[in-house]
């Protein structure tokens, strides 16, 4: 386990969250409730038939198990969905419908205060886990955007933070032009200082290392950083930066030796999906870090997605970091 987890799972029980699992029907999500309760992380609703999920062979005493088809919630639920949906044209009829699909319940659930955050994608699409998050929960205030991220804990590894870093947008924004990517750099760094405690160093990553290349890729990774450093002055930020050049101490020196975080960057943000989806996972598969992710960054409340290829470890890893936003969430 690495020094990461370690810090979510200790801060999580400090002060404990109660996270909705949407997906009752997954073992994966199964196995890792019943550890989280175990190891008393966390307070756990959890979704489903509730004899299936009863049968099954966890250990799941503590959670509070609700089947959507049968709750009495489900009403209460609906007539809420309707109010914040009618202008955009759902019926009465649309959002009782609705509270059979366990991703919206779920959403309910954290809209009405009875959960702080909710983890889901183990088995559901990334729109599927985002859309109702945004239709009800909607965006954070001050926030243009919802991006996301992973926590990348590599083994053996002196770079970023003890071999932690973050890497960003990896999971939602296709091709964010400059302003996009600017708040996401700014979200990012964010992130960092909620769930690691220490100041950010953030790197906005190109092909390309303080001019060496000259084209519409790395000008707008260039535009990019000027618009961040614009909305938070106060971050250490710099782009345009290759990896090397932001990540190995030499590289940095000898590359971009004014930069303030060259060679010593510990958040990546990634020019466009393709690179920040193939950076993870050639990161996560061939030097085997621990990949926390999607982890989302600007809606109003906890909501966070998986990966179908989740293992319960994840989302064990996954359930505490929900905790440690919604415990930052509260402090605001």
């Amino acid at each position: 386990m690495s020094s990461f987890l370690e810090s979510m799972l200790a801060r999580a029980k400090a002060d404990k969250r109660t996270i909705v699992l949407p997906e009752g029907d997954d073992e994966r999500t199964l196995a890792a409730a019943e550890r989280i309760l175990a190891d008393d992380v966390a307070d756990l609703v959890i979704l489903g038939d509730a004899d299936a999920i009863a049968a099954s062979p966890y250990a799941l005493d503590g959670a509070r198990v609700i089947d959507p088809r049968a709750s009495d919630l489900r009403e209460g639920f609906a007539q809420t969905l309707f109010e914040l949906r009618r202008a955009k044209g759902m019926t009465e009829e649309e959002a009782l419908a609705l509270m059979d699909d366990v991703l919206y319940f779920g959403v309910m659930m954290v809209k009405a205060g009875q959960a702080d955050g909710m983890v889901a994608g183990a088995c559901h699409a990334t729109g599927d886990v985002l859309r109702p998050s945004l239709q009800i929960l909607r965006t954070a205030p001050g926030v243009k955007l919802v991006s996301s991220f992973f926590v990348m804990a590599v083994p053996d590894c002196d770079m970023g933070e003890n071999g932690t870093f973050l890497f960003s947008d990896c999971g939602l924004e296709v091709q964010p032009d400059a302003e996009r990517l600017a708040h996401i750099a700014v979200n990012s760094a964010q992130s960092w200082r909620e769930l690691m405690g220490t100041d950010p160093a953030v790197a906005l990553l190109s092909h390309s290392t303080y001019g060496s290349a000259k084209n519409d890729d790395a000008a707008k990774v260039v535009e990019a950083a000027r618009i961040a450093r614009e909305l938070a002055p106060e971050i250490d930020l710099d782009g345009e930066l290759q990896l090397d050049a932001a990540i190995v101490p030499a590289v940095g020196a000898s590359k971009a030796p004014d930069s303030p975080v060259a060679g010593r960057a510990n958040v990546l943000v990634f020019p466009d999906l393709d690179a920040g989806n193939i950076g993870y996972k050639l990161v996560q598969r061939l030097a085997r870090a621990e990949a926390y992710g999607p982890i989302t960054q600007g809606i109003a409340t906890p909501v966070n997605d998986l990966s179908r290829g989740c293992t319960a470890d994840d989302i064990v890893g996954v359930i505490a970091i929900t905790c440690v936003q919604a415990q930052a969430k509260r402090a605001r």
